[in-house]
């Protein structure tokens, strides 16, 4: 059974969005929770989260990744990424109430999640895409993010197309990635030195 906090209707985001670009879109549920929640899911996360601070390989190096991070999934559903093996940690209360949201706000069903704290701004994500096999051929992912809000910056994959785009998650929204976006572009979380406020993001996907 739910907790309070998620007893209401999930339908109270203030806005919906949709970010055109042109290849692949991205929506965008403004608020899908709200600062209350957001705040007290913060602070869940960061005390029950089995946190990991794992490393994969860089241009032939064994490197930390600039962030801790958890994998949680049905049973079976392992993931890999840049040389990393990641068996699934039992889902926790509160991840799965999010799971819930979720997809009741995208109606798209979600049986993993890559959660990914940034402990300040000098914590990042370079860019690539979660393009991975374990994903199938046309991931769709959806981003929800608690804390401080980050740049997540879009380039094309392709060298000849010089589009960006930048996008502000703010505390408690929801992207839905369509699968077009992990196909033909890439995306990142780059340093910001100022900025000393955690964040966590958790990325729900479908692995098969």
């Amino acid at each position: 059974m739910q907790t309070e906090l998620f007893q209401k209707a999930t339908t109270r985001f203030k806005e919906t969005k949709v970010h055109d670009l042109g290849t692949a879109a991205i929506t965008e549920y403004i608020y899908a929770f709200t600062e209350k929640e957001s705040q007290e899911l913060l602070k869940s996360l960061l005390d029950e989260v089995p946190w990991r601070h794992d490393s994969i390989w860089i241009a032939g190096k064994n490197r930390q990744i600039p962030r801790l991070q958890c994998w949680m999934a049905d049973p079976g559903k392992n993931y890999s990424y840049s040389g990393l093996k990641l068996t699934p940690a039992a889902w926790s209360k509160k991840v799965l109430e999010i799971r819930s949201r979720v997809e009741s706000v995208t109606t798209r069903p979600f049986n993993s999640v890559l959660l990914n704290y940034y402990r300040n701004g000098m914590d990042s994500m370079a860019w690539h895409a979660d393009d991975e096999k374990e994903l199938g051929e046309n991931p769709v992912i959806s981003s929800v993010s608690f804390g401080a809000e980050r740049c997540l910056q879009f380039k094309s994959k392709l060298a000849s197309d010089n589009r960006r785009l930048k996008l502000i998650q703010h505390n408690g929204s929801i992207f839905l990635l369509d699968h077009n976006v992990q196909n033909n572009w890439l995306h990142q979380i780059a340093k910001e030195k100022k900025l000393i406020m955690p964040r966590i993001n958790l990325t729900f996907r479908y692995v098969y």
